[in-house]
């Protein structure tokens, strides 16, 4: 499988990115690569993220590939350090930066933009005082930050960010930052491999940790480290399909990521990395992976693709191997069975929403009940994908999962609302943005608010398929608006969830007559062979 798939995935996206960035040298904002604040004005603060595109831009200087027409442009030499100066210009006092609401002090987005910075400004050979002193004062910042919330992508982002930052300036001051960091990062990979993401396991995002993980240990191979990165690798095999594609809404944060540098990284010690690797580069070439090219997400691939293409490892090892049987993480509450050319993939803590392959071939995506339920003069929607502790009872051709529906999230800022939040935070907010951080997260992410209509899903193994039979309860149907069972309906903010990716052209199921024609008290019965 030819690396340059990986490269040319890459260079497609840089046109996108030069057009997001201001490469006007007598403009007020040269550098800045948030199109929404230096050209549109529709933004009142730039997005601290957008830095980040500086490292995608390097990397592409330096892809010596046939058809790559950025490889070795002296310009681009220019737009990488505009745009390290201007996350120098645009930072707070504190070194830290905003990504969707001012003085938030994202985590986050500081630690992407410094990696991408600290690294570009390497690669391109800059020679800049003033990038020096803003690296180390951003530095100093992550340092000592604690955000709200159980991300170790972010942890190990910034573990990875002091680590090359004390290698560039020859200095020890973050040293037991890092420690304490990575200490934090390990402690939160469970026994079965995965990093906490929120509410659980999101092999995608676990994907951007093993690279982070993986760089460091290139760095500073330490036995601990190497272990973590073993079960890490082995777990994020399970998670690659059949048919080259990756994670999905079975998972906690309902991502499609799939970071591949770490596996070529990890790879020369560990061929089984390399065939995660090759098994997504048959999706690739398929057109399955998913499509991350919005202004503000569209620069986390790209790099992480070109650096995988520069250290490729060309020796590799014959193809993953697909045995049959059954893989229970109990502790992730997910369930993958592949059985006579048939592969499920289900999540036992999110109702029972699944992915289920035959012959190497996605046939069904299936996200739950969902149900438009009228409340007064509101529409709200109740869902059986959120995230919750749900009934289970499982055998070796049966499962049952069930429980409540629950009320999606589907909180959207209006001119009263964004009016509070800039209110709030001009004011006492800037003083506690992790307080006003958590109390997003509560409302657009985590926890579950149960409402009243009952399931229960049966997936039953017979005569070489899966029989699923799903039962809805309700008090009433005369609420109901509409009901379906979508492939891709995800309710909680994340945000590289909702992308699109090619396995969701499946059509909804629309259950809106059935439930219309049920006498009250009697439950929807649906039956499903696959």
């Amino acid at each position: 499988m030819s690396r340059d798939l990986f490269a040319r995935e890459a260079i497609a996206q840089i046109p996108k990115i030069l057009t997001l960035m201001d490469r006007n040298h007598h403009s007020p904002t040269y550098g800045c690569c948030d199109r929404n604040f230096w050209q549109y004005k529709i933004i009142d603060f730039p997005s601290g993220m957008s830095q980040e595109f500086v490292l995608p831009l390097a990397l592409a200087y330096h892809t010596q590939l046939a058809d790559n027409p950025f490889y070795q442009q002296p310009i681009l030499r220019n737009w990488v350090e505009a745009g390290i100066l201007y996350a120098a210009k645009s930072t707070h006092a504190d070194g830290s930066c905003d990504d969707y609401f001012p003085f938030e002090r994202a985590g986050g987005a500081a630690a992407f933009s410094l990696l991408a910075c600290i690294e570009s400004y390497q690669l391109m050979e800059l020679n800049n005082y003033a990038a020096l002193r803003f690296f180390e004062q951003r530095a100093n910042w992550l340092a000592h930050h604690n955000e709200s919330g159980q991300l170790a992508n972010h942890q190990a982002l910034i573990v990875l960010c002091l680590e090359l930052l004390s290698r560039l300036l020859q200095t020890p001051q973050w040293d037991r930052a890092k420690a304490q960091r990575l200490e934090k990062v390990l402690s939160w990979q469970d026994a079965e491999g995965w990093f906490q993401e929120y509410e659980g396991c999101d092999p995608g995002y676990h994907t951007l940790t093993i690279s982070c993980l993986a760089w460091i240990y290139q760095m500073q191979p330490e036995p601990r480290l190497q272990e973590a990165l073993t079960k890490a690798v082995k777990l994020a095999a399970h998670f690659v399909h059949p048919d080259g594609s990756y994670g999905g809404e079975y998972t906690s944060r309902n991502t499609y990521n799939f970071f591949p540098a770490g596996f070529e990284w990890v790879g020369r010690w560990l061929p089984e990395a390399l065939q995660i690797n090759d098994a997504f580069l048959v999706g690739l070439q398929k057109g399955l992976a998913p499509c991350y090219a919005d202004d503000h997400i569209v620069g986390h691939h790209t790099w992480n693709y070109l650096l995988a293409w520069r250290d490729f490892v060309p020796d590799r090892p014959p193809p993953l191997s697909r045995p049959e049987g059954r893989i229970w993480l109990k502790n992730a509450k997910v369930l993958i069975d592949r059985r006579q050319n048939t592969e499920l993939y289900l999540a036992l803590n999110k109702g029972g929403v699944f992915k289920f392959f035959s012959h190497n071939r996605l046939i069904v995506s299936d996200t739950q009940f969902s149900l438009l339920v009228q409340q007064g003069k509101a529409l709200k929607n109740a869902v059986g994908h959120l995230v919750g502790n749900y009934q289970t009872q499982i055998s070796e051709d049966e499962i049952v999962i069930q429980g409540n529906l629950g009320w999606a999230k589907q909180k959207q800022m209006t001119p009263l609302n964004l009016m509070i939040l800039r209110i709030v935070m001009l004011s006492f907010g800037r003083f506690f943005p992790n307080l006003i951080r958590s109390l997003l997260q509560k409302v657009l992410i985590t926890g579950k608010k149960s409402a009243p209509f009952s399931f229960v899903r049966q997936l039953r193994w017979q005569d070489g398929y899966w029989l699923v039979t799903d039962r809805l309860k309700a008090p009433s149907w005369k609420s109901i608006e509409a009901a379906a069972i979508g492939g891709d309906q995800t309710s909680i903010y994340v945000v590289m969830s909702r992308t699109y990716q090619a396995g969701q052209l499946q059509p909804w199921l629309d259950l809106t007559e059935p439930i219309k024609s049920l006498p009250p008290g009697e439950p929807l019965q649906l039956e499903r062979r696959l």
